[in-house]
């Protein structure tokens, strides 16, 4: 490669910052123009100050080298009516209990293949932290060793470990749980998110992008899981009978990585992450009003919060992905809204001219009809949330993880696409990441939990 066209090259990388270095060694060689010894040197000094500025630049992103799915084993399976007959011989439950859990399923958009924990298939249900620990071993161990066996990573060079659980969280944390077991270096930074609910996995991702960015040449490993046992709710309370007929098990592992060299074998890179907090009553851990049994209770509001969390995460994250003309006409129409006419819509933004897949949080099937309603989704483009509702229930943090393993497995993604995740949590949050391919995914070789029984879907739920 000729100089002029090095030269070019790197000021199509950051024109201003290169244009003045240019102009300030262009003086420096005029001044000197009677010496030409100094020409090569001062050349050679440029291409030396760009390449180093350049190679700064690309180490301070974030690529996603690959993630895992946890499977539990066939034993777990629970169908819906296998679930009600168990509650039934539980004993805590009244009769309307039954009824009403019989009612959530029914409009759940689950199928007959979903998994709980081992546990709570007995009778009575063995409800305890030992149980809880040994779910926990099973999904967290379980999906860590995928990761490790796909990427062919070691232990030894992971740099950062973050893990993420709402409801169980016990001492020593999950986080030095993995590295006990694991034996990870003693100087590995350790973090352990809790109570975040659903969008947890999310705010890990983040968390881990932060750190990345000042950590350099590290690798980050991600886990997020939700832990059903801690879970349970065994009173009579609407609100918090919810939370034990839409919660699955499940997990996902997620390995990030800044250095430069990763890009040509990693599958995404990391675009943006944004959040949103408001409605802290909408998922609420407490104890019911008559038995003192604790549980998590749902709000009446918590649809309403969803779709108002959305859309102020959508005012931060726009102003990044959508086209300028999207962004004129939101601006435009809130402008109207608070100014002229209080009673105008605002204009929702076509995401879907900034992204090809979408993977929005399991929470439940109105939930999903709300989304796509509106985001203005099409049925394909919703299709990879609903199906991992209907095979895999809402596995809380890491359901999004199963809507982009579902994209995987069709053949979907292929390089340069953009992909959004969006999820919901305790708080409420609302919580998004933004990832593009930096390849086409086979799905032959990359395999995961849909691989072997992706060809059944979609199903009409």
């Amino acid at each position: 490669m000729s100089m002029s066209s090095m030269l070019l090259f790197f000021l199509a990388q950051s024109k201003s910052f290169f244009l003045s270095i240019i102009t300030v060694f262009l003086n420096i060689q005029i001044s000197f123009k009677s010496n030409y010894i100094f020409s090569p040197f001062l050349w050679c000094c440029l291409i030396a100050s760009i390449s180093t500025f350049y190679l700064k630049k690309c180490s301070k992103k974030v690529y996603l080298v690959d993630f895992a799915c946890y499977k539990p084993l066939p034993s777990c399976i629970c169908a819906k009516e296998m679930f009600i007959e168990k509650s039934k011989l539980v004993g805590s439950f009244r009769d309307e209990s039954i009824n009403f859990q019989s009612k959530i399923l029914d409009r759940s958009g689950f199928g007959d293949k979903t998994y709980v924990p081992e546990d709570s298939l007995r009778i009575p249900p063995r409800i305890c932290t030992s149980e809880a620990r040994r779910e926990t071993e099973s999904v967290i161990f379980g999906v860590v060793d995928e990761l490790l066996l796909k990427t062919k990573m070691k232990v030894e060079d992971i740099d950062i470990l973050i893990t993420n659980c709402c409801i169980f969280n016990p001492s020593p944390s999950l986080s030095t749980v993995v590295v006990n077991h694991y034996k990870l270096e003693d100087q590995v930074l350790c973090y352990n998110l809790s109570g975040m609910g659903c969008s947890a996995g999310l705010v890990a991702v983040d968390l881990a992008k932060q750190l990345l960015m000042v950590h350099q040449n590290s690798y980050a490993l991600v886990v997020s899981t939700e832990i059903l046992n801690s879970g349970w709710y065994s009173g009579n309370n609407r609100s918090m009978l919810v939370t034990n007929c839409l919660f699955r098990v499940g997990g996902a592992a997620i390995l990030l990585s800044n250095i430069s060299s990763d890009s040509r074998r990693s599958k995404y890179d990391l675009k943006h992450t944004g959040s949103q907090d408001n409605c802290y009553n909408s998922v609420l851990q407490k104890e019911d009003e008559t038995d003192k049994i604790r549980g998590i209770a749902l709000s009446n509001d918590l649809m309403s919060s969803a779709g108002l969390a959305l859309k102020e995460n959508i005012t931060t994250l726009g102003k990044y992905v959508l086209p300028l003309l999207e962004q004129l006409k939101f601006a435009t129409s809130f402008v109207v809204k608070k100014y002229i006419n209080k009673n105008m819509k605002v204009y929702t933004p076509d995401f879907k001219l900034c992204f090809e897949h979408f993977c929005i949080h399991t929470g439940g099937k109105a939930v999903q009809d709300e989304m796509q309603k509106v985001l203005g989704l099409s049925d394909w483009q919703i299709e990879p949330s609903r199906m991992t509702l209907y095979r895999f229930g809402n596995t809380s943090s890491s359901s999004v993880w199963y809507a982009l393993a579902y994209c995987e497995a069709k053949g979907r993604i292929r390089k340069g696409d953009r992909i959004w995740q969006v999820a919901f949590g305790s708080g409420f949050k609302c919580n998004t990441t933004v990832w593009c391919a930096l390849r086409n995914v086979d799905p032959i070789k990359d395999i995961n939990p849909w691989s072997d029984e992706v060809h059944e879907f979609p199903v009409d739920d």
